[in-house]
């Protein structure tokens, strides 16, 4: 499958879907703005666009963007943006967010402290989900934008995030392989320890719904030949769907090794937040800008739908 045919098929599947409402923070330049009016355009969210209201519409007449039939939310700068999306969330309006032209650590301090914030009982973590040309299917890579150097519990949850997002993206049961630079566990390098204790931690069933190996590295993590010449038995071994880094560092070098060496695509979430949260890039081409988009609107309807089953009602925005 091509990369192409892979994320047209994310968008597709949140087309069907019912849109639901995304509030997005300080969209004051073409590359955020356009992204969220051609997400409302396909259908995938109904954009709230809160920013300074004169700088949005003179955006939008600069770039011929039709912005008329959104709702704005005017504010008087990019702090007062993040803050405001994040009410749209806690009053209910909203059940997605989405970065605008404002700064991640904006949007994210207000994530985590305005009125008590969006958080929950997990970690928040980013997720990569990325389309490589010589991967057999989307691969993803975390965290390599939220959690700078996690500790065992923090990589819990960021796996979890992880697993969680692949079964709401009715991509099944993840092959999650945690990384290091050696496929032992050896004192000498404590990633291959937490590796270790991670994967024992699945086994207990503190971490649920994926196959977890490690640690591997990254060789046998997604070449089958590799892990036969290191005579590697394992489920996971050679064609991992979900790499677990071990820190910020290496999941960036990572994620950008294979956008700009072997032109992947990046779309991108942040997840363990009371809904789930859009980083797009103004480097990011267009399907991958939308890509992102797919994908927090179908994890946020899975979401919507698992609490549905819980409380049987139904979810704020519908």
């Amino acid at each position: 499958m091509n990369q192409s045919l892979r994320y047209q098929n994310l968008i597709e599947s949140a087309r069907k879907t019912s849109p639901r409402c995304c509030a997005v923070a300080h969209p004051c330049d073409s590359s955020s703005l356009g992204s969220a009016v051609e997400a409302a355009r396909l259908g995938l969210f109904r954009p709230v666009l809160v920013g300074p209201q004169a700088r949005i519409r003179k955006v939008a007449q600069d770039n011929g963007l039709d912005i008329s039939g959104l709702e704005l939310v005017d504010t008087p700068h990019s702090h007062a943006s993040a803050d405001r999306a994040v009410e749209c969330v806690q009053s209910g309006q909203a059940s997605l967010l989405m970065k605008g032209s404002l700064h991640t650590d904006e949007l994210m301090h207000a994530i985590l402290t305005h009125n008590g914030g969006l958080r929950t009982e997990r970690r928040i973590s980013h997720v990569f989900i990325m389309d490589v040309p010589s991967y057999g299917e989307l691969l993803f890579i975390t965290d390599a934008a939220v959690n700078i150097f996690p500790d065992l519990e923090t990589k819990a949850d960021i796996v979890q995030n992880a697993i969680d997002l692949h079964h709401g993206l009715g991509l099944g049961t993840p092959r999650v392989a945690i990384l290091s630079a050696v496929e032992q566990v050896s004192g000498k390098i404590p990633s291959t320890i937490e590796a270790a204790a991670l994967c024992k931690m699945a086994q207990r069933g503190q971490i649920r719904g994926g196959l977890l190996d490690g640690p591997l590295a990254l060789d046998n993590a997604i070449s089958l030949e590799a892990a036969r010449i290191k005579e590697i038995e394992s489920d996971v071994a050679g064609r991992a769907q979900i790499l677990m880094v071990p820190d910020m560092e290496a999941g960036n070098m990572l994620a950008k090794n294979l956008t700009f060496l072997a032109g992947a695509s990046a779309a991108g979430i942040v997840l363990g937040a009371r809904v789930p949260v859009i980083l797009t890039s103004r480097a990011d081409s267009g399907s991958t800008k939308l890509a992102s988009c797919a994908v927090a609107s179908l994890y946020a309807d899975h979401l919507a739908g698992r609490q549905a089953a819980l409380t049987g009602g139904d979810s704020c925005d519908e």
